[in-house]
């Protein structure tokens, strides 16, 4: 009988210690790691808004050791190349440090899991849906000098007003390349704002006002989620004629679309192979430029930081970022919000 007894306790005991062990076992099988996974929040609202989202995800969901930390693009992806950290920086934008990436892929130091945006981010010169609706005829930059009075510049009315970049953005030389280009001096004056903000005042307004604007603009941003805009069209882009267009001390400038810069999930290589499943996730949360843009034109409606707005996209969002999840990991990520 003490035999049986004996048996029986440690039957039980055996059960309770796989029990108690079980949830943490289920969850390092989930994550694939139990290595902490650094995903780098970068210091502009869409990557920061979905560094967020990626870490609610794969904590709540996959049970992963998720630290959020701070991260610009060079800091950032000189230190995946050469230290493996962060492990995921969610939205690189690799044009800037192209060459760099390119070693490092061939190293096997870093990955791409992905793109972060589906159709790419954008710049461009756009015009207002409702201006476009009553000017069918503008379609194109080409189209902008007959319609220099619909765009007065209030200091000089007689020639059309273009928004362009503030002081010291590189997209400043690129406006000034393009409106030397298409020979627009005669016809519009090339506006600097002063400052970002500045620029985006000046957008709001006009749209509030309904009024017409010719600017130069770039995406996923809030104001691109919240107003709806028409980009003027330009020649396909071509690589030898912007590099010279963004290259001050070159000449003749050219007529040239903007590049469409490369932006992917980054990732240490470390991670592929440590954890599949996350690479495996991160290689299915593209969002598009209209996804983005209206998770951050809520997020600046509300003043929320990029935190709460991640928190508001999985609650809001749940037919976009549950394709991205098995179903078990989903019911998971919403019981925890």
């Amino acid at each position: 009988m003490a035999i049986k007894i004996s048996n029986i306790l440690a039957g039980t005991a055996l059960l309770a210690a796989v029990t108690a062990f079980a949830p943490a076992a289920l969850a390092a099988s989930s994550c694939g790691t139990d290595k902490q996974i650094d995903i780098a929040e970068m210091n502009w609202p869409s990557a920061a808004a979905l560094a967020q989202v990626h870490a609610i995800i794969l904590e709540k969901g996959y049970g992963c050791n998720v630290e959020i930390v701070i991260g610009d693009t060079v800091p950032t992806s000189a230190s995946m190349l050469s230290k493996g950290r962060p492990a995921i920086a969610p939205e690189l934008w690799t044009g800037t440090i192209q060459e760099a990436w390119d070693k490092g892929l061939a190293d096997g130091a870093v990955k791409a899991a992905g793109v972060a945006i589906s159709d790419g981010a954008v710049e461009g010169w756009w015009i207002p849906d409702y201006v476009a609706a009553a000017n069918p005829g503008l379609k194109s930059v080409d189209d902008l000098p007959k319609y220099a009075e619909l765009f007065a510049d209030p200091d000089e009315p007689e020639k059309g007003r273009f928004y362009s970049c503030p002081p010291g953005w590189g997209c400043e030389i690129a406006n000034a390349a393009l409106f030397e280009a298409y020979e627009l001096e005669d016809s519009y004056n090339l506006f600097s704002p002063g400052s970002g903000g500045n620029l985006d005042a000046s957008i709001i307004r006009a749209f509030e006002r309904e009024q017409p604007i010719v600017f130069y603009y770039w995406g996923p941003t809030a104001i691109m989620g919240k107003y709806p805009m028409v980009q003027l069209e330009m020649p396909e882009h071509n690589p030898e004629i912007w590099s010279c267009n963004v290259d001050a001390n070159c000449t003749p400038k050219g007529k040239s679309a903007f590049a469409t810069p490369p932006v992917v999930v980054a990732t240490a290589s470390w991670l592929a192979e440590e954890a599949p499943i996350v690479f495996d996730y991160l290689s299915n949360v593209a969002l598009n430029n209209v996804q983005i843009s209206t998770m951050l034109d809520w997020g600046a409606e509300n003043k929320a930081g990029a935190a709460e707005t991640a928190e508001n996209f999985l609650k809001t969002e749940e037919e976009v970022w549950t394709t991205w999840v098995p179903a078990d990991v989903a019911e998971k990520v919403k019981a925890a919000l």
